[in-house]
């Protein structure tokens, strides 16, 4: 352990060699477009002394995702070890006995484990998303009985919908009159914004009509998750570590973007319990009040748990609704089932008509299956293991399972895996309507699975159908692309489409 007094001399002596040995010659080698992959040119990365298998993971950074679902697809049982820097290695899985092993099995020796927690600690502190052990048992109890009530669900429909009706709606529609392209994913990235401050701290971020001075609780939050997240691109955590001992640049912009976030949230906390003490009691639904009025005063806590909640819900669904956009363009056959199936619920109050929806449901489970909103989560092992298919897993070893090769594999999906197919989800009943099937979660991640399944999938779902149902009611929305070009999905903690999607919106007709 280097003493640190000696941290920024070893920054300035070691730093620049490290940089030019791991850096330097590798630089111009990088791919700027995703190619076909084919099992007959995909090898196992070769693993060096020291380095381990550093180049080949610098040589397809830009396509980190795509390369290891690849690696997946050609492994046997559909898992591999991977060599880090130092000695270090991992295990990366898209095999659903094994995940059904880490995320329930043996869910108490594979938690988050100091490296996650340590590389998002500054952020995320000890919230419930970056929480192990007695901690996140504790929080997770405490959410469960604040989150999913009737009058919590119901203060969250009321949310969506007063925001579709009285933001996104008008925006889409201003932008259908006057011709005008917009960037969807940012368009959905404020309002799902919106929605999730409103929900957690029950106050109105107004980011969607894009007001610079109310905008910067956002704009600290999407740079502290960005910065937070890159960390863990780097060879070693020590060089941001030395970056955050020093203050510099891009540790600096994270203390900076921390505090705007942190200051931000406590001062809602504190309004809050001061409005608690004049009052006894917190009218409003939102879980900061719920929690306030429980009895969770501790300002650490709560202000913890709800930035957690915050990072879980802003950016998930704007994700999936992104490429279930896409794919509908991309496949009108599917578009027009899931408008004709919103126009037999158009006699249903607006606040009802998602519920229903069931091709529409199915649709959104399959976008996700080849787009998920987060594309691979990891696990530490507390001790030694072996997993079901042989695979030894050493106490400290990361277990990563690849949610996104899993939506990609044959093996699971069967031969017409690449085909968007709503239908795969479903079944005839006798009236001739479809019924949904769903998959168990651990052949289908996309929520986790086992003890830290996802607490707001029923939330999310719930969004994400208001939306469907209240654009495409009105509205095509059609991507500018030129015909042939593939967006890029690219992922911090959740998945993006890079250079954003933008489209053109047209109302729509009855012929439509």
């Amino acid at each position: 352990m280097i003493p640190t007094l000696l941290l920024p001399l070893f920054f300035v002596s070691v730093l620049p060699l490290f940089s030019f040995f791991f850096l330097g010659p590798f630089s111009l080698k990088l791919n700027t477009k995703d190619k076909p992959s084919s099992h007959d040119n995909i090898v196992l990365p070769k693993a060096y002394p020291l380095i381990g298998s550093y180049l080949a993971f610098k040589a397809t950074e830009n396509r980190l995702i795509q390369w290891l679902s690849d690696l997946i697809k050609v492994s046997p049982a559909a898992t591999l070890i991977l060599h880090g820097p130092m000695g270090s290695r991992e295990v990366i899985t898209g095999n659903p006995a094994i995940v059904e092993h880490i995320l329930k099995t043996r869910f108490s020796n594979y938690q988050k484990g100091t490296t996650f927690t340590h590389t998002l600690s500054d952020f995320l502190g000890k919230g419930i998303f970056n929480a192990d052990g007695h901690n996140w048992k504790f929080q997770r109890q405490v959410a469960i009985q604040q989150f999913n009530t009737k009058s919590q669900r119901k203060f969250m429909e009321q949310v969506v919908d007063e925001k579709l009706s009285n933001r996104l709606i008008p925006i889409l529609a201003s932008a259908a009159q006057e011709d005008r392209t917009l960037d969807m994913q940012d368009i959905l990235q404020r309002f799902s914004f919106d929605n999730v401050c409103k929900i957690a701290f029950g106050f109105d971020l107004d980011y969607l009509t894009a007001s610079d001075e109310r905008s910067k609780f956002a704009q600290a939050f999407e740079e502290a998750m960005e910065i937070s997240t890159k960390r863990f691109s780097e060879p070693l955590p020590l060089i941001w570590e030395i970056k955050r001992v020093l203050n510099v640049g891009s540790e600096r912009r994270l203390r900076m973007a921390v505090r705007e976030v942190h200051e931000f949230a406590k001062n809602i906390v504190r309004e809050k319990k001061k409005e608690l003490k004049e009052k006894e009691t917190l009218e409003s639904e939102d879980m900061l009040s719920r929690f306030l009025n429980s009895g969770h005063s501790d300002e650490e806590f709560v202000t913890d748990i709800v930035i957690s909640f915050i990072l879980a819900g802003k950016d998930s669904t704007s994700a999936a609704l992104i490429w279930f956009f896409w794919l509908i363009w991309k496949n009108p056959r599917v578009e027009k089932e899931i408008v004709n199936e919103i126009r037999e619920n158009s006699e249903t109050p607006v606040a009802d008509e998602a519920k229903d929806m069931v091709y529409t449901h199915a649709a959104l489970c399959e976008s996700m299956r080849l787009y998920p909103p987060v594309p691979i989560d990891v696990k530490e092992a507390m001790d030694d293991d072996v997993l079901p298919d042989g695979t030894v897993v050493k106490k400290g070893m990361q277990v990563k399972y690849h949610v996104y090769a899993m939506g990609r594999l044959e093996s699971i999906w069967g031969e017409d895996w690449a085909e968007f197919k709503p239908e795969r989800w479903l079944e005839k009943v006798e009236s001739g309507k479809w019924k949904f099937v769903g998959r168990d979660s651990f052949t289908y991640p996309v929520f986790q699975a086992g003890p830290r399944i996802c607490l707001g999938k029923e939330m999310a779902f719930m969004q994400m159908q208001k939306l469907v149902a209240g654009i495409l009611r009105r509205f095509r929305v059609v991507p500018t692309v030129a015909d042939g070009v593939e967006p890029r999905y690219f992922a911090f903690l959740t998945s993006k489409m890079e250079g954003g999607f933008h489209v053109k919106i047209q109302k729509r007709v009855l012929s439509d």
